[in-house]
């Protein structure tokens, strides 16, 4: 054996050398590669690091829409009312969801984020000094249908799918957290909250109750010891999601969902007056160490529907002035950037100079609860040896109902309340409307639709038809029933904050929208009413000569419901 072991030995120590050295080449050139790969990713990490650094010390100026956004809530401009019930949802002890109606420029954003700022300093309010503000688009956060992203719920990284990690390669499904966790403790602002998906709606309406986000996976056991205990957890008992909802819409509000309406207090922006226009102007002015001639600042109010197109005309006419060597914006150079621009001129109404025949000043609401003016004029054209007919234009002609698998088209309610006038003035007044060629029309370009609109249609038919005036400082709403009935309507502070705006004396409204503070609205007399025949009354020029008796009129001609309620 030893003799066996002397003649092979040299072989054998050969060849374990041979074998020594090729694993010792072998792990030496894998370490090699390593170093040298190791080498080039940090010198290209160097590298897109430098590019990083100087890209961040490359800065613009600050645009002025950024120079101009309000550092406080006195700095937000013309929302009083808004910001005082904003305040006080969020402020106190119990702050509450919200959802913010308004059109684009009126500060929502702006004042969601003062307002935590705010409540955040209140002793009483459970907000923390290091609450978050969380903002999320509702227009461009989408979400995977098999649940792998979801920006604003939250998702389950499982581990079938790429970059899972370290985690995944053990099988184990990893939870990411969205904007609703990320919020916790906070306020999740979701900016046209009515764009959302509905599956993300009803997700966000179940963590509104729920105050967390339950998350799922088909590759989570609760008996696997391999998952890592906060993951149990999360799974077991959801990611903490406690925050203050705040949505923002321009949309009317009937269209979001109601489930979401119900569990949100509504607060509404209202639109921006010509003097929080120019006081907008004038602060984008200062900001910037420019001055401003006033002719040119009335133009500027004349054209800019909101803060944010105010902000965009001076910039122009900034960048014009500074190109001239000049620190003052004139009229000539705001012109010039209107023109370019292609800007339309704010849609003022214009009260008639006198009485006219056949015209009436109707209120409407159009947008995110917006009230406005509206003109509905009336000609009646007396014929003989034939029947007369009625033509209504600017209205809505059909609309759809429903949805899905079952979709109803009808005639619009606009045309029906058309129907419902003709009927009353035939039954309530003695006016055969078949002995004329009635022609009822809405201008302005934009349709109108709904029934709101029947007492303005009334008294302007009934005008046209007995050739007398109507008073040009009373506008009016009202549904009018077959029995000569005003009932109720929507939107009725909206239409007397408008009606009240382009310098309206006296506004009708039906007896059932009647409030206790419209008794308090100076130089604008607010007139409830239960009858159509008490309508005619107040806004046709002289007294109307009634066939059949109002119920609501006492003795003396005057109206029994505004006595008591006016």
């Amino acid at each position: 054996m030893n003799d066996l072991f002397i003649q092979y030995g040299p072989i054998l120590y050969l060849i374990q050398l041979f074998f020594a050295v090729v694993i010792g080449i072998y792990f030496w050139n894998l370490l090699k590669s390593q170093q040298s790969r190791k080498t080039v990713v940090v010198r290209e990490t160097e590298k897109e690091m430098s590019r990083l650094r100087k890209m961040r010390d490359c800065r613009l100026t600050e645009p002025l829409s950024s120079l101009t956004r309000p550092a406080s809530l006195h700095e937000v401009v013309g929302q009083t009312e808004g910001l005082e019930l904003l305040r006080s949802a969020l402020c106190g002890p119990n702050p509450q969801h919200v959802i913010i109606y308004g059109s684009p420029g009126v500060g929502k954003t702006a004042a969601a984020r003062l307002v935590l700022e705010e409540a955040k300093s209140n002793s009483l309010s459970p907000f923390k000094k290091d609450a978050q503000f969380v903002e999320v688009d509702a227009t461009i956060s989408r979400f995977d249908e098999r649940n792998i992203a979801d920006p604003l719920i939250g998702s389950v990284h499982d581990p079938i799918y790429q970059g899972a990690g370290a985690m995944g390669a053990a099988g184990i499904p990893q939870p990411k957290p969205g904007a609703c966790t990320k919020a916790h403790g906070g306020i999740l602002f979701i900016d046209e909250i009515g764009e959302l998906h509905p599956i993300q709606m009803n997700k966000l309406l179940k963590i509104l109750e729920d105050r967390k986000v339950l998350l799922e996976s088909a590759y989570y056991s609760e008996s696997d010891r391999n998952i890592p205990q906060h993951i149990h957890d999360i799974f077991q008992n959801g990611l903490p999601a406690d925050f203050r909802l705040v949505g923002a819409t321009t949309r009317m509000p009937q269209e979001i969902p109601p489930a979401l309406r119900s569990r949100c207090m509504e607060i509404f922006f209202k639109p921006l007056d010509k003097e929080d226009i120019g006081e907008i102007v004038k602060r984008a002015v200062e900001k910037i160490n420019y001055t401003i001639e006033p002719d040119a600042l009335a133009e500027i109010i004349c054209y800019a529907g909101n803060g944010r197109e105010a902000i965009n005309i001076v910039q122009l006419a900034a960048g014009i002035v500074q190109m001239d060597n000049s620190r003052t914006i004139n009229l000539k150079i705001v012109e010039k950037v209107l023109n370019n621009g292609r800007f339309s001129p704010r849609t003022d109404i214009k009260l008639k100079e006198q009485p006219e025949i056949g015209m009436v000043n109707g209120l409407a609401i159009y947008g995110p609860n917006l009230g406005t003016l509206i003109e509905v004029e009336a000609s009646a054209i007396p014929i003989q040896n034939r029947t007369g007919v009625w033509t209504v234009t600017g209205v809505v002609e059909e609309e759809e109902m429903g949805g899905g698998q079952k979709t109803i088209r009808r005639k619009s309610m606009a045309r029906g309340a058309v129907e419902n006038v003709l009927t009353v003035l035939r039954r309530n007044f003695d006016i055969n409307t078949d002995e004329y060629d009635l022609h009822l029309n809405f201008p302005g370009g934009t349709p109108v639709d709904g029934p709101s609109a029947g007492v303005a249609m009334a008294v302007a038919i009934y005008s046209a038809v007995q050739n007398i005036a109507i008073d040009h400082l009373v506008a009016m709403t009202g549904e009018v029933s077959v029995h000569g009935k005003v009932k109720p309507v929507g939107g009725v502070m909206s239409k007397i904050d408008a009606a009240r705006k382009a310098g309206i004396k006296k506004v009708i409204i039906p007896a059932d929208n009647w409030l206790n503070i419209f008794a308090t609205f100076p130089e604008t007399e607010i007139i409830p009413v239960t009858e159509l025949a008490e309508v005619l009354d107040i806004a046709l020029v002289k007294p109307v000569l009634r066939p059949y008796p109002s119920p609501c009129i006492n003795d003396s001609g005057l109206s029994c419901c505004r006595n008591v309620q006016g």
